[in-house]
């Protein structure tokens, strides 16, 4: 399957393992790319962000580490990812908004390809089919020693840590899994030491995105 389709909108991407601040990076660059390039600019998620996907996000974080194999969570979040491509990104981006997705397919091949050891080519088949060739114009990989970022984690109110919960050794492949992918995606990955200040992140974040798409 195919998405050769170019848009006018940019899709902008994070990544990253547990406890990166992905989220809280991703909000702040959606202010200052709405406040300096008078661009609209659409933030979402993932898993979710679309009817359908946000119901299938419950059903993939939450629970106990073993509710799912390898297998059944990709399917999953390509189930998701199909909707929220379909409802909102694709939209958005025909339009010439600016789409902001805290996640993407990347994790996907990081966490059940590389961390959950389904494998690399069988993650990409599924991706072929659901994504096609459709990828992000910009991926900023937010990466921290694994211990410090689910350090991070705890204490969240919320019960969305099904994740968290899984085998450090797990969460070492998923990192080491980005730092593949940035390799052989350096067209469009960066990554961003996300072990220091917000701020300093940020604005690192803020320069990478002015140069790559606004220069």
């Amino acid at each position: 399957m195919s998405n050769s389709i170019t848009y006018p909108g940019k899709f902008i991407t994070l990544e990253g393992g547990d406890g990166t601040g992905k989220s809280t990076q991703a909000r702040l660059l959606n202010e200052y790319i709405q406040a300096n390039f008078n661009t609209n600019v659409l933030l979402t998620r993932e898993p979710g962000g679309a009817p359908g996907a946000d119901e299938i996000r419950e059903l993939i974080l939450t629970g106990d580490p073993d509710r799912w194999d390898a297998v059944g969570e990709t399917l999953l979040f390509y189930a998701s990812r199909r909707n929220h491509l379909r409802l909102t990104v694709w939209p958005a981006l025909e339009v010439g908004t600016f789409v902001i997705s805290d996640r993407f397919a990347d994790s996907t091949m990081a966490y059940q390809g590389y961390g959950n050891q389904l494998g690399v080519e069988n993650v990409q088949k599924i991706h072929d089919v659901t994504v096609g060739d459709f990828e992000p114009d910009l991926t900023l990989i937010l990466d921290i020693d694994v211990a410090r970022g689910l350090a991070r984690t705890q204490g969240r109110s919320h019960n969305e840590d099904r994740f968290e919960k899984m085998d450090l050794s797990m969460h070492e492949r998923m990192r080491q899994g980005f730092f593949d992918i940035a390799e052989k995606n350096k067209h469009r990955c960066v990554i961003v030491d996300a072990d220091r200040p917000i701020d300093e992140i940020q604005s690192d974040l803020r320069a990478i995105v002015k140069e790559r798409l606004f220069s």
